[in-house]
């Protein structure tokens, strides 16, 4: 319930705060999973006085994750996980009317960016929430006086997980962290539907383009890549994926895509998207090689996937020809695109993926807080799947909201899966 007191905060306008809390609305109608599960804890508690900060992206989705865990009894703080992506009117309705404090500005510069995840440190987490694992490389680096009272945390997406998974090989990784990213019911379906159709939605908000025609080059064919490329092809695109592993690149080509090296797609391609997780994908000598008109674009979490100090080097001039679409003038004259100053192009231009894909990686996220509550002290700081149970248990609460039933083993086929005696 709503109180007259305002949280600390930092926010665009609280005067946005109406709007912000139509639009959580009506991502919660979209969120069944995470519903059910708010409900429960809602009666149970279950994270009754656990602090947790969260770093993700200030969207309607993750207002209703951030509902959720304070329902539980948590008390949470919430930033920004990328200076571009953060929804200014949610942000004011999560402090107006959900008393989470915010810290999050769309269009923060770097030293704000970092101002923010610093205030959300300054809430002594006991969980972490990333999105990037920018929380965490900030405690192990500038705040390791809050380790002793962190039980652990969670990471929502690809590129942090291989931060984090860095960091544990090199031992420099505290506290348990589960890698929400790699559940069945997360990477399955929100980087491949909800990647593929919020990224092809940004370019098109961004650049009123017709697909339809168009050579659409894909940088990556992981799950988000797999998502861009079937969404670009049922607009009528011809698609083109760049890889450098061999096996993704087999897929691709059976998947009916042409596969090249990026220095040959680069003189192909009229749209480019690169969602690989790398830096440096699209570099100064594929920049030179581009047609006049190219549009370059990222869905990849950080904007070091494009070698943007290439092109500002090599271009005789700058400016800003719609929101979010940088022109670059070469010196022959030609003109290259970069949307969103390379960054999340699916949360600079639009909305991010659609409610009912990220309420199962949030009713995830929710989950896997519940259980480093319980089970914090058992783990070693490492990086953990998401337990079965819970990802099983996500993909039932769906398929009972989709109205869709399922078979169930009988209880010979069970004897059988799990017995060796029993051949031809």
């Amino acid at each position: 319930m709503a109180t007259s007191q305002k949280p600390a905060c930092d926010v665009k306008d609280l005067n946005l705060a109406g709007k912000g809390k139509t639009r959580i609305e009506w991502a919660c109608q979209w969120m069944p999973v995470l519903n059910l599960i708010r409900k429960r804890f809602a009666a149970e508690r279950p994270l009754e006085g656990v602090r947790i900060s969260a770093c993700l992206h200030v969207t309607t989705e993750t207002a209703n994750l951030a509902i959720t865990l304070r329902d539980g009894g948590a008390q949470v703080v919430v930033c920004a996980s990328n200076p571009l992506s953060t929804q200014d009117d949610v942000a004011a309705s999560l402090v107006q009317d959900f008393q989470v404090p915010v810290f999050a500005i769309k269009g923060e510069d770097k030293d704000t960016y970092y101002a923010h995840i610093a205030s959300a440190l300054d809430h002594k987490p006991q969980i972490t929430m990333d999105d990037g694992a920018d929380l965490v490389t900030a405690i192990l680096s500038k705040r390791q006086d809050l380790v002793p009272g962190v039980l652990g945390g969670t990471e929502e997406t690809t590129t942090g997980v291989i931060r984090l998974r860095s960091m544990a090989k090199n031992g420099v990784l505290k506290y348990p962290i589960i890698a929400v990213n790699d559940a069945d019911t997360k990477h399955l379906f929100d980087n491949r539907y909800g990647t593929g159709q919020s990224t092809v939605d940004g370019i098109l908000r961004a650049t009123n383009l017709l697909f339809a025609g168009l050579h659409v080059v894909v940088c990556g064919y992981g799950y988000c890549g797999r998502g861009v490329t079937m969404r670009a092809k049922g607009m009528g695109a011809h698609v083109a994926v760049t890889e450098t592993n061999p096996t993704r690149a087999i897929e691709a080509v059976m998947d009916g895509f042409a596969v090249m090296p990026m220095a040959e797609a680069a003189k192909w391609g009229d749209v480019f998207v690169t969602v690989t997780g790398n830096k440096s994908v699209i570099r100064g000598e594929h920049f030179r090689l581009m047609k006049d008109g190219a549009v370059v674009a990222n869905s990849g979490h950080f904007n070091v996937e494009l070698d943007l100090p290439a092109i500002e080097a090599m271009s005789v001039s700058k400016r800003q020809t719609r929101e979010f679409v940088d022109e670059y003038t070469l010196p022959d004259k030609r003109k290259i695109y970069v949307l969103g100053e390379g960054r999340l192009i699916n949360l600079v231009a639009a909305e991010g993926h659609p409610a009912v894909v990220m309420d199962m990686s949030f009713a995830n996220q929710a989950l896997c807080a519940e259980h480093l509550v319980k089970h914090a002290a058992e783990l070693a700081p490492k990086v953990y799947s998401v337990p079965a149970e819970i990802d099983q248990n996500v993909a039932r609460l769906k398929l009972d909201a989709m109205g869709v039933a399922i078979d169930k083993l009988t209880p010979e086929q069970e004897e059988y899966l799990a017995s060796w005696s029993e051949g031809t």
